[in-house]
């Protein structure tokens, strides 16, 4: 492809994108295909011949809509939001367009300097202190499993530069809850702490992490020969947007010296609103936050935020200095390769940039106020009414409801509940997730997609009555 040809299909491409967002409302939310209709449609060898761009636009409209979901649908309520406002999106079309690598600074000192500037900024519309220093990833579940191999080595006194775990005369154990994400299962289980050393702290009535209980586990533990090693706490949990207690869990990290990590995700964006900011008070104490701009805040994914408040104890645990990636400057500047997995990273920083200079903050705190006020106005209508319960706290976007006929319990209640939002999925009106609490189906709302207004919340509880058979 030339330049040229470079320019006339990009202009192209742009206008099918900007056209796609205009008129999304009109599609349906969830896909109708059956599984294998978008294989069917390929060919089962690569084209030996070079094919006309043409003829991708073509399929994008012919093979590629019919098989989306989509996730910036105004009654898109399902799962999280996960918002690519537009600006963001250029500056990951930028991104991709330099084609640029950080493996260094001196590789591309700009993406270095830039991801520098806007961590920093987005520390402080967070309200987070000066004591943090921040490092983009790619998800959550990287980051937490970073923060995880960071405790793993403070414990352990840096077992990676001998022989490792397998040196180690105890077992090591991470504590959580039953409600936070399954990516900390899975980051403790690379990690090698082992399934069994996972221990699950019971949680109180609105799904947070009882202190009493992880003080009085730990003591157990203490006894019985285990190496308390980390807490991963949740501000904003899966299901629920529980959030749990880390004013008082963190001097119980500092007074055993456990590592503490605070899982914000989703939440976390809330946090730039200083009214939130309530559900994780005692963040100062934990040792790594792990925050989420590609999903409620709006940066195109993937865009993860993981702040330190011991750099130089994660450059010694990621630390990776080949010869051929040394400069004269390194002494003076940050090399992002020493701050994660992986050795090179895109310019990810450019699309959270280009966000926060188009929207500026006031206009993204506005946002996320709306969605507030739209889940409070929905949550009185269900408790309004006869026959639908609200299951947990509303703390930020999302609800857990359920529909209870009289007489429909147990099985027959879970089988009823998953039917009705699974004809309300098909029905291409919304999108919502069907999730498990306490041991029964309910049905989750996260709103949040970015052009979601009151009337398409509106809209959203008139169709969930009308496939409930409740009106």
């Amino acid at each position: 492809m030339t330049p040229d040809e470079f320019r006339r299909y990009g202009h192209q491409l742009i206008d099918w994108i900007a056209d796609y967002r205009e008129g999304v409302a009109a599609r349906p939310v969830m896909s109708p295909i059956a599984p294998g209709d978008v294989k069917t449609q390929l060919p089962k060898t690569p084209p030996a011949s070079p094919e006309p761009f043409s003829a991708l636009l073509n399929d994008l409209d012919a093979i590629v809509m019919p098989g989306l979901s989509h996730w910036q649908h105004p009654r898109f309520f399902g799962y999280f939001p996960s918002n690519g406002l537009l600006a963001s999106v250029l500056g990951d079309y930028a991104s991709t367009g330099l084609g640029v690598l950080g493996l260094s600074w001196q590789s591309s000192p700009a993406l270095t300097e830039i991801e520098e500037v806007t961590t920093d900024w987005m520390r402080q519309m967070l309200g987070l202190s000066e004591a943090w220093s921040g490092v983009i990833q790619d998800t959550a579940s990287t980051s937490t499993f970073l923060a995880l191999l960071c405790a793993r080595e403070k414990t352990t006194q840096y077992s990676l530069t001998g022989a490792g775990l397998q040196a180690e005369a105890k077992p090591l154990v991470v504590y959580t809850t039953a409600h936070a994400h399954s990516s900390v299962d899975k980051a403790a289980l690379l990690a090698g702490f082992g399934r069994a050393n996972i221990h699950v702290i019971p949680h109180d009535a609105a799904f947070a992490m009882r202190p009493d209980a992880l003080r009085a586990r730990i003591t157990e533990d203490l006894a019985e020969g285990f190496v308390p090693c980390a807490i991963v706490c949740t501000t904003g949990t899966t299901t629920t947007t529980a959030y749990d207690p880390i004013e008082l869990i963190a001097p119980i990290a500092h007074e055993f010296g456990l590592w503490l990590h605070v899982d914000a995700a989703m939440a976390g964006s809330a946090m730039i609103l200083p009214e939130m900011r309530h559900m994780w008070e005692g963040i100062e104490g934990a040792d790594s936050i792990v925050i989420n701009p590609h999903k409620w805040l709006g940066v195109a994914f993937d865009c993860t935020l993981y702040y330190v408040r011991d750099p130089q104890h994660l450059i010694r645990v990621m630390s990776t200095n080949p010869s051929y990636l040394r400069s004269s400057v390194d002494e003076k500047v940050k090399n992002l390769r020493d701050w994660g997995l992986p050795l090179g990273r895109r310019f990810r920083a450019l699309k959270l940039w280009f966000l926060i200079r188009e929207q500026g903050v006031d206009a993204l705190q506005a946002r996320l106020r709306r969605d507030l006020h739209n889940a409070q106005w929905l949550a009185e209508q269900i408790r309004a009414t006869p026959g639908w319960t609200v299951l947990a706290p509303v703390s930020l976007q999302t609800l857990c409801v359920r529909y209870e006929p009289a007489g429909v319990t147990g099985d027959a209640l879970d089988t009823f509940t998953q039917a009705w939002c699974d004809r309300l999925n098909r029905s291409g009106a919304a999108y919502l997730t069907p999730a498990i609490l306490e041991g029964r189906w309910m049905v989750r709302i996260s709103i949040g997609a970015a052009p979601t207004e009151r009337e398409h919340v509106a809209a959203l509880w008139g169709a969930m009555q009308t496939e409930a058979g409740a009106k």
